[in-house]
Order: C-alpha cells, then structure tokens, then sequence
C-alpha cells in the first residue's frame, strides 16, 4: 500500500483523533491530545493546551468521513473539509525523513498544520482505495473508527481486542444452537 510511512501518520492520527473525542470513553484531555501528536509523528512539543478546542472540533468534524454510507458521501464529506482548509503545500526534508510533502506552511500554527495533514492523506487513502479500508467498527458494541492502511486491506474492527470479542461470541453461539 501507498500510504505508509510519513504518509501514514496523518491517517492513523486522524482516526486517534476521532476516536479520542467522539466515543464516550475517549480521552480527549490535553496530554492525550498531545499524545496521538507526539504518536503519530507531529511537532508535540508545539501543541499548546488553549487550543485543544480547535483539535477536539477537527475530530468532530472528521467523524462523518468515517460513517459514510458511500464513496459519494465521503468524498462530500471530505471536499466540505477541503474547502474550508488553507493548504499551501511545500516540500520539507528535516529529521532523516527524506524529501517530503507538507500540507501547511512552516509558520502556521500546529492545529492547522495538523488538519491539512490528516485531510490531505485521508483524501490520498481515498483517492488509492476508496472507502473500503475505513470505517467505523464491526462489533456491535463499539462505535470506534479504524482505517486500515495494511497491504491485505481487510480489516472492520478498530482493534484486535474487539475483532477476538466479536469471533469468540460468535463462535460460542455456534456451539449453543441445535444442528
């Protein structure tokens, strides 16, 4: 799969992202904000605690991306972000990366640094695989987003705690009914 690497991060975050703020036990305090930036491979050390609102916003927002029903939904979902998201990207090539795409410019502030970034490669995800690699989880109790940038590109559950669950129930169903 393309989307590896440096390309990646921004794809994994906005799934932390969104999950962090939008399911009931999600941590979205300020150092766990600053964690899914510091995991996923963002300048954290800028990330300041007053604009913690902008992030926990960005996640709400990303969120209909993720339950689209279709890839015209989501592509909707996606071209609204990308109207209202300034991108002036540029090339970098800082900290053994390589040479590299940038969404925002050096000198904006980390929250929109970080909304181009997970917008522009959930869009690339998209535009390489359609929708099929994201969604929300498969198990009836949870309602986790994932998005799998694994090569097979089978995944439906946000981890691998929840795909056991699901298969251990189903399974034990299987043995209880009559044949």
């Amino acid at each position: 799969m393309k989307i590896t690497g440096y390309r990646s991060h921004g794809v994994a975050a906005a799934v932390a992202l969104v999950n962090a703020v939008t399911v009931p036990d999600g941590d979205d305090g300020p150092n766990a904000l600053r964690d899914i930036l510091r995991v996923h491979g963002f300048v954290w050390q800028d990330f300041d605690p007053a604009t913690a609102a902008e992030f926990r916003a960005w996640g709400r927002e990303l969120r209909p991306f993720f339950e689209a029903s279709g890839l015209p939904a989501a592509v909707a979902v996606l071209n609204g972000l990308l109207e209202r998201t300034p991108t002036h990207p540029h090339l970098s090539d800082h900290d053994g990366l390589g040479l590299h795409l940038h969404h925002a410019p050096p000198s904006a502030k980390l929250p929109l640094r970080f909304r181009a970034t997970t917008l522009m490669h959930l869009s690339e995800l998209v535009c390489a695989y359609g929708i099929g690699r994201t969604g929300v989880c498969a198990a009836p109790d949870c309602d986790r987003v994932y998005a799998d940038t694994s090569r097979a590109g089978r995944r439906r559950y946000c981890s691998e705690t929840c795909a056991n669950r699901t298969n251990v129930a189903a399974f034990r169903a299987r043995r209880r009914s009559p044949t």
